[in-house]
């Protein structure tokens, strides 16, 4: 009971603080796209919430951080085969939800929080070895985007090593209806993207933190038994490597199969701290307090995002930039009693469409070091605009 209390108040603290983080962000210009010009789940979600509940950030934003809700409780119960320990099993559900990747995916809109969901789903499934739910779900995966493609990927190659006929012929089956259903290219020259995916992982798991899930891999890969959990983290990892050898890759489309590796992380580092005698173990204690102090401290950079324009030389150089300026704008003007501007900057426009403001009007919104219009954050001016009166179009 206590661990359940536990549990319940990390995810309690960590869901309060998504929410103030809905706060502090605008619609991006992808979002935006997923709202208005595509299809699939996450726009089908979005657009369901914003008509229930109105066309503002937290009707767009919370139905993710409620499927985080669940892909944490789950993370949780699919842990408990693999920690023995109450402590561990803490310790694992704390540095997944500070994980700034998982922060991410809970407050953007886009199908990373449905893979993860289905995925640990799947895993909880077959730790039960209920199967059938297991094949209902892969099969109902396929609607929900063309990231479960590399699912099925990894599930036919740990199927084909567990000689598992049905899940590898699902799985095959799937794999090849996913391409053909959507945009899935693997093609290309190689363009040395190597590197960047790299450092988005980096960036995803916290530096650190981020070696130590390398070192995690290699060391089950020759020494330990290999979980279903190993087999998606690490045929992930290792396949979005390969491909960014030859193509720039959407690296969300690989990495919600690794940042799912936290009850191994937290496993293996467990099992090395208490095989040593306690004299032994001063490295350990640095190594944990360095990787917990540096993903709080990512977590706090990441909720505080706004007061750190000033370390910027350029605004648009912020991580979150693309996240930040059309609400502010859009409620300025509407002060102003405008809800149409000419707006040569078509994703801006799109962007301002979503909080009321159409693209027209008698006036023109443009970039100005003159402009009356100021979006500051904190004490910072990110941005200044000016409106200016249209010219008559001629015919």
């Amino acid at each position: 009971m206590r661990e359940i209390c536990a549990v319940f108040l990390i995810i309690a603290v960590n869901t309060a603080m998504l929410i103030y983080g809905v706060s502090t962000l605008s619609i991006s210009y992808y979002e935006a796209d997923i709202f208005y010009n595509q299809e699939g789940a996450v726009h089908y979600l979005i657009n369901l919430s914003c008509a229930l509940f109105g066309q503002n950030d937290y009707a767009l934003r919370v139905p993710f951080i409620v499927i985080h809700i669940f892909s944490t409780t789950l993370l949780y119960l699919i842990s408990k085969p693999l920690l023995k320990r109450e402590t561990d099993r803490l310790i694992t559900v704390l540095m997944y939800v500070m994980l700034p990747g998982t922060i991410v995916v809970s407050l953007a809109a886009n199908g990373a929080a449905f893979m993860i969901l289905v995925t640990l789903l799947f895993l909880y499934l077959r730790q039960r070895d209920n199967k059938l739910a297991m094949y209902i779900l892969l099969i109902l995966s396929l609607f929900l985007g063309k990231g479960f493609i590399v699912l099925y990927f990894l599930l036919f190659f740990y199927a084909v090593n567990k000689q598992d006929v049905v899940l590898m012929m699902l799985s095959l089956t799937l794999f090849a209806v996913g391409m053909y259903m959507y945009d899935f290219s693997i093609s290309g020259k190689p363009r040395g993207y190597f590197l960047d995916t790299f450092s988005i992982y980096a960036a995803i798991f916290s530096p650190l933190l981020f070696l130590y899930f390398i070192y995690t891999l290699y060391r089950i890969l020759i020494k330990e038994s290999k979980t279903l959990l190993w087999w998606l983290s690490f045929g992930a990892f290792i396949a979005s490597l390969l491909l960014s050898f030859r193509q720039r890759i959407a690296v969300e489309e690989f990495a919600s199969y690794t940042i799912i590796a936290a009850p191994l992380i937290v496993a293996t580092f467990m099992n090395s701290f208490r095989v040593r005698l306690p004299q032994y173990r001063k490295l350990h204690k640095i190594f944990a307090v360095l990787v917990l102090s540096l993903l709080l401290l990512n977590t706090i950079l990441v909720f505080g995002n706004q007061y750190l324009y000033p370390f910027f030389q350029k605004t648009s150089s912020h991580f979150a930039y693309k996240y930040h300026i059309a609400k502010e704008l859009a409620d300025e003007l509407k002060k102003r009693g405008i809800t149409e501007v000419g707006i040569e900057d078509k994703k801006l426009a799109l962007r301002l469409k979503f909080y009321g403001v159409e693209n027209g009007g008698e006036f023109a919104l443009e970039d100005s070091l003159m402009g009356d219009i100021e979006i500051v954050y904190g004490k910072t001016i990110i941005e200044k605009y000016a409106l200016i009166p249209r010219q008559p179009q001629s015919f």
